[in-house]
């Protein structure tokens, strides 16, 4: 499997359109709300806004999208809502996996799954290899996911790894290979919708650079539009990973001679 290298120590390659993409789809219970509907109909709507948003990746060569679909902290949601989610899952799970291999899309899931009934855990493991050849693209939905959780069980399977391990001999390298993505570059661009402005938990280690976009928009609003706004917003930022404006200036000239 390929590892992919730390922002903070290899710069990585830049482009108008990013490698890879995370979201935090927010806004489905205040859209529902906003109609007069309960909470579950704005995640059924969701749902759609999913679709639309991996086919338009698909077709834009964004090569990983990763979809923050449930957190640790979710699981304090009223029960009759994570009930609800939970069925939502394993219905999206049992109908898009064929639709995603037909495309050329790979799914994988992050996560603490063992909370999880076994009815979902049987469909990700099936999932996961039905779509294991696709190189279209890479879907990754982070479920019972949580950003300090995915760094503690990194740290514990790579002591576990490498017993006798000293204090001075922890690093990044160390690290790196047993976070939960990474199979993945870390991402380019990470979009919020709902317009909260806050990561939440969600991928701590592998946002340090990432270009950061909100957006007031409701998740089940999310349509093509909405991320090719982003994405030209994206294009106009300058990703100087530390260095200065005057050295990427110099750089783009000497690519250029």
């Amino acid at each position: 499997m390929t590892q992919h290298t730390s922002s903070t120590l290899v710069v990585p390659e830049v482009s108008a359109i990013p490698r890879h993409v995370a979201i935090i789809m927010d806004g489905n219970g205040r859209w529902a709300s906003k109609r007069f509907m309960p909470r579950v109909a704005g995640h059924s709507e969701g749902l759609g806004a999913v679709r639309k948003i991996v086919q338009e990746c698909r077709q834009l060569g964004v090569q990983y999208l990763t979809l923050f679909a449930f957190s640790s902290e979710n699981w304090r949601r009223p029960p009759e809502e994570i009930s609800f989610l939970m069925k939502l899952f394993l219905k999206s799970l049992k109908g898009e996996v064929s639709r995603l291999a037909e495309n050329d899309i790979r799914l994988r899931l992050i996560g603490d799954l063992s909370r999880f009934d076994s009815g979902i855990q049987e469909m990700v493991q099936f999932s996961e290899e039905k779509t294991s050849a696709c190189k279209g693209l890479t879907l990754t939905i982070a479920a019972n996911y949580g950003g300090r959780w995915d760094i503690l069980q990194a740290m514990r399977q790579s002591l576990a790894a490498n017993p006798g391990l000293t204090s001075d001999q922890v690093s990044e390298e160390l690290l790196q290979p047993y976070l939960s993505m990474a199979y993945a570059p870390e991402p380019d661009l990470f979009i919020r919708t709902g317009g909260e402005q806050r990561v939440s938990n969600f991928l701590l280690w592998q946002l340090a650079y990432t270009e950061l976009y909100f957006t007031d928009t409701l998740w089940p609003d999310f349509d093509a539009i909405q991320l090719h706004k982003a994405f030209d917003w994206f294009s106009h930022r300058e990703r100087r990973f530390g260095r200065t404006s005057a050295q990427l200036a110099s750089e783009s000239l000497s690519d250029a001679v």
